[in-house]
């Protein structure tokens, strides 16, 4: 069995950090060989070397067949062991970032705003959980001066464990709502399995950046010495809320009203602990303020599609009850003549989850959106609280209606848990 440092020595002389994935460029890269329930990736190591990997790791001994190829106890242990091995070799600091929303554009707008002085590294994509975390870290380019590690979580445990892999020294929770409850055994799990963020910042005296306006978590402000408070009057960053109409405007304390390309009021929090993180850094703050008004959302996160006559907020990403009633929030407040919403299920949710669709279909009655388009099982439960919504099994399904019977001029909502797919929508909603 190889040693971590023994590894570590290895990794040193691969000049393209870490892969697990033989169906990508591999070349100078040392190859993990993990397990899951429907893959063996032991019986690709061979393989990864042909493809160019300088070395591979595994966990069978008899794919150790190669003086390339070494065997570990645990391939996934040994990916972590390695990743927080390398992580204590830096000297630049790292935040974390966990939060039930949000936690993406804040990291997006964080990396914007650090940018105007640092050489930023940040997770790529949703690369955010026991693998991704370690992957981040070994992946970081030599020339960075400060990371970003964003953590996702399912269940307690989960955070805690990241933090004792990415060892932030700095904190973010961006909220804590209804997301994953089902993992977490209900919503009092969610906060304190999403806490252990801060748990771990309050064991290695780290510093903490707090939404002052959120009151879960300025109470659980209260743990710390000094937390970094934000945006209210009298926190250590000020910044105050114009509008959003339909992009958010902001005016940071001492300046004048800034524009960003941010949709919806629920980002203007994003952007205020993007501009706090970036001030207590020593960023200007014009400059920060210019990298985030610059910023546009992809990836299905808010983003704004034009089509010939119909205007799509297309947020396809990720769907729990908190994001999902601010997304519903901010369609009321836009102006427009014609609204619909196509929805689609919230997963992960356990035993709240019917009662939580139903809610929606209430909110949607009260609220005067009546052009409705229900996507999937879970969310046609919410029929029965507004009757006169469209229901479709599949996106594939409603997609098909929309050819014959189209929406047009109108400003379209579609949100969904991944899952489900609603970004194909995008053509058929664009076409008119």
């Amino acid at each position: 069995m190889v040693t971590t440092q023994k590894l570590y020595e290895l990794f040193l002389n691969c000049p393209n950090g870490v892969g697990t994935d033989t169906r990508k460029d591999l070349s100078g890269q040392m190859f993990f060989a993990l397990k899951g329930p429907n893959f063996n990736a032991n019986k690709l190591a061979l393989e990864a070397i042909k493809k160019g990997a300088s070395f591979a790791v595994v966990d069978d001994e008899k794919y150790a067949d190669n003086d390339k190829i070494f065997l570990v106890e645990d391939g996934l242990l040994a990916l972590q062991d390695l990743a927080r091995y390398h992580r204590k070799t830096w000297d630049f600091p790292v935040l974390g970032i966990t939060g039930s929303n949000g936690k993406t554009t804040s990291k997006e707008l964080i990396r914007e705003a650090l940018s105007a002085k640092f050489n930023v590294w940040a997770t790529q994509g949703n690369l955010n959980n026991h693998i991704g975390v370690p992957l981040t870290i070994l992946n970081c380019p030599k020339e960075t001066d400060f990371a970003i590690i964003e953590m996702g979580a399912n269940k307690i445990g989960d955070i805690s464990e990241l933090t004792s892999i990415a060892l932030p020294d700095y904190g973010l929770i961006t909220n804590i709502g209804k997301a994953h409850t089902e993992g977490f055994g209900g919503f009092e799990g969610v906060i304190r399995g999403k806490s252990e963020l801060y748990q771990h910042l309050i064991e290695t005296n780290g510093v903490v950046f707090i939404n002052s306006t959120d009151e879960i978590l300025s109470n659980m402000a209260k743990r710390f010495v000094n937390p970094i408070m934000y945006p209210a009057k009298g926190d250590y960053f000020e910044c105050n809320f114009i509008e959003a109409n339909p992009f958010v405007e902001y005016q940071p304390e001492n300046m004048e009203i800034q524009t960003s390309k941010m949709l919806g009021s629920y980002n203007f929090i994003n952007i205020s602990a993007a501009l706090c993180i970036a001030r207590y850094f020593k960023v200007e703050l014009s400059e920060a303020c210019t990298k985030i008004n610059n910023y546009e959302p992809k990836n299905n996160r808010s983003q704004i599609i034009k089509g010939k006559t119909n205007t799509v907020i297309m947020d396809a990403y990720n769907a729990n009850p908190s994001s999902m009633a601010a997304a519903l929030e901010n369609l009321k407040a836009m102006p427009a003549k014609s609204k619909a919403a196509i929805l689609g299920d919230m997963n992960e949710l356990g035993e709240t989850s019917q009662n939580e669709h139903l809610k929606i279909g209430e909110w949607l009655n009260n609220n005067g959106i009546q052009n409705v388009f229900f996507v999937g099982e879970k969310m046609s439960e919410a029929k029965a609280t507004m009757q006169s919504a469209g229901s479709y099994k599949t996106v594939d399904d409603l997609i098909q209606y929309l050819q014959d019977n189209p929406i047009s001029n109108s400003l379209i909502l579609v949100k969904a848990s991944r899952s489900i797919g609603l970004e194909k929508l995008e053509v058929t909603l664009k076409s008119n």
